[in-house]
């Protein structure tokens, strides 16, 4: 049986405490992985560089995972001047005004702006706590998902749990879906409390998975990868 290769739909999230150790993850991966997500967390060690090195160097994809929120005139010039190093995904939280804003920053640009609808750590409790309005969960989603497409956003960043109910929206015709709370069969769950296996959220009309933790902590990381690319082409 031969081991199967890269697959775009695998985003490896570079959750690692510097440039340093995410170099020394992305060799060990090799040709396993070709697209890869950085975060606020290597942003203070040197995770833009790294981004850049890995796109212009290395030929790989990058998802910028920066969720901005702020003012609009803020959220342009700050997507405007990612934009220039011409990524692949950037994240914004997904109220229209900043969706807008990030739109007209990446104007003329390939830089896809994924909304953040609810983040995949979060329940119904932490939304309470948040004085976040009532309702479901998937209702919230679905809702601050068609707004975030509305105003323009390419994709989202949604919980695998709710992917089918964001894929079934008219406005998300052409749309991505972008989903973290991915776990392999048997992985440990983590700070992730809406979650699914790599397959079904593929079933469920994902276009990319994101996963950190069951890669970059396994024995074997470059194993790990493959076994769930694998599992994407059998989904």
């Amino acid at each position: 049986m031969s081991i199967p290769t890269s697959d775009d739909r695998l985003i490896v999230a570079l959750d690692v405490p510097n440039v340093l150790a995410g170099v020394d993850l992305v060799q060990k991966l090799g040709d396993s992985v070709s697209f890869y997500k950085i975060g606020l967390g290597m942003l203070t060690g040197g995770g833009l560089a790294l981004a850049n090195e890995l796109k212009a160097e290395h030929g790989k994809k990058i998802f910028l995972d920066m969720k901005f929120f702020d003012i609009g005139a803020t959220v342009e010039a700050a997507v405007r001047g990612i934009a220039q190093f011409d990524l692949d995904f950037l994240t914004v939280h997904g109220d229209p005004h900043v969706v807008r804003a990030a739109k007209e920053g990446a104007a003329g640009k390939d830089l896809k702006i994924l909304a953040v609808t609810i983040l995949t750590s979060l329940d119904r409790a932490d939304l309470d706590a948040s004085l976040i309005q009532a309702g479901d969960i998937p209702d919230l989603v679905t809702t601050r998902a068609a707004r975030a497409f509305e105003a323009g956003a390419d994709g989202v960043i949604a919980s695998p749990n709710e992917a089918a109910l964001i894929r079934a929206l008219p406005e998300a015709q052409g749309k991505l879906i972008v989903t973290p709370g991915v776990r392999p069969i048997g992985a440990d769950l983590g700070d992730q409390k809406r979650i699914a296996t790599p397959a079904a959220a593929i079933a469920n009309g994902a276009d990319h998975i994101v996963v950190g933790r069951p890669v970059h902590t396994a024995a074997n990381p470059r194993a790990a990868a493959q076994a769930i690319v694998a599992e994407l082409n059998q989904a």
